[in-house]
């Protein structure tokens, strides 16, 4: 469904467009012809539909990435970040990467059986698998559909390791899940915070945990036993740098043990929306977060290559790089995380499967 050839009252969403991809040969723009009121339009609703998949584990061979392969129960997530670099994938779909990737949401309820299946494979050999590195595993529609706790499920009855980035409090409803999983060593979470101001988390990530709330997800998680990394991301030029630290000194008090950050990234249609975020919300300080981050990628929005796309480079990004070294030093959240167990690995058994002797 094209949002753009209709008008709708936007509440609570970050993106202030729904322009077609770029696959799309058409583009369609709503406009008041005088018949409508503006007051009496109709809300745009978050709307879920079902994809069947054939496979879910999706592999990549990328060298600034800490895993080769990840999960996706997901497409589109109800966050709502502005600054998500995963918005482009919607236009695979036929979507925009705009208000559609907030509100025109896909369902993989068959993703526990299909990874199963190929956790069973002859060739299957174990490595940690990542969910919630495109959209949000514990994004609302979780609550109703499952998928997320059907897939620990399985990862936890094959002593599967995984990894998980969330914002999303729904979390907490699979501590008993994960407590036991961190005990195998089986299991790490990063908490993304973004900043700690609630205001500024409302305009640019409207749907997501309050900031403190993120901070009492990561102290539940501790407290249960589960390996907990506070993530400073995105980190926005001018505009949640001086943040850093406070950041990273919450993280650990909650009980974080590790700490990680990434520069904001502009990728495809992302860049036009933050742009015009900021015009909206930050007009005066929209032009120098702009130079900032050219400045960091030789002149572009953006620079997509291995290793520079997620910190940019020249004094700028070397600055945040020494900021956040000092800081995640003091405070103990320098260093990485243990490996986590493969060894443990023992394929499920599918039903009508003959049993192993041994």
């Amino acid at each position: 469904m094209d949002h753009e050839n209709h008008r709708y009252k936007v509440v609570g969403r970050a993106a202030g467009s729904n322009h077609a991809g770029r696959f799309e040969a058409h583009s369609r723009e709503a406009v008041n012809d005088g018949w409508e009121r503006d007051d009496v339009l109709p809300v745009l609703r978050t709307q879920t539909s079902i994809e069947v998949p054939r496979k879910v584990i999706t592999y990549n061979t990328s060298p600034d990435l800490p895993f080769d392969r990840s999960i996706n129960p997901y497409r589109g997530c109800e966050h709502g970040c502005v600054y998500c670099f995963a918005r482009p994938s919607h236009a695979y779909l036929g979507l925009s990467p705009g208000l559609d990737f907030e509100t025109q949401l896909i369902a993989r309820p068959d993703t526990p059986d299909v990874l199963r299946k190929e956790l069973a494979g002859r060739t299957y050999r174990a490595a940690p698998i990542a969910i919630g590195t495109n959209t949000d595993p514990y994004q609302p529609i979780e609550k109703t559909h499952g998928i997320m706790r059907r897939c620990l499920e399985v990862l936890s009855d094959c002593n599967h390791p995984v990894a998980i980035v969330t914002k999303g409090s729904l979390i907490e409803r699979d501590i008993d899940i994960l407590s036991d999983m961190a005990r195998r060593g089986l299991v790490r979470v990063g908490i993304s915070v973004t900043t700690l101001d609630a205001k500024l988390s409302r305009l640019m990530e409207p749907r997501a945990p309050a900031p403190a709330r993120r901070l009492v997800m990561i102290r539940r998680l501790a407290a249960a036993g589960v390996p907990v990394r506070i993530m400073a991301s995105p980190v926005i030029p001018a505009l949640t740098d001086p943040e850093l630290e406070a950041i990273l000194q919450s993280g650990k008090e909650a009980g974080a043990r590790h700490a990680s950050w990434i520069m904001l990234r502009l990728p495809r249609e992302v860049s036009p929306l933050v742009q015009d975020w900021l015009a909206q919300h930050y007009p005066d300080r929209a032009e120098r977060i702009m130079n900032r981050l050219r400045e960091m990628h030789g002149g572009k929005e953006y620079d997509a290559r291995w290793h520079r796309r997620m910190r940019g480079e020249g004094p700028y990004a070397e600055v945040i790089a020494q900021r956040f070294k000092l800081a995640a030093k003091r405070l103990g959240l320098s260093g990485h995380a243990p490996p986590m167990r493969c060894d443990l690995f023992r394929p499920p058994v599918l039903p009508g499967a003959q049993l192993s002797l041994l």
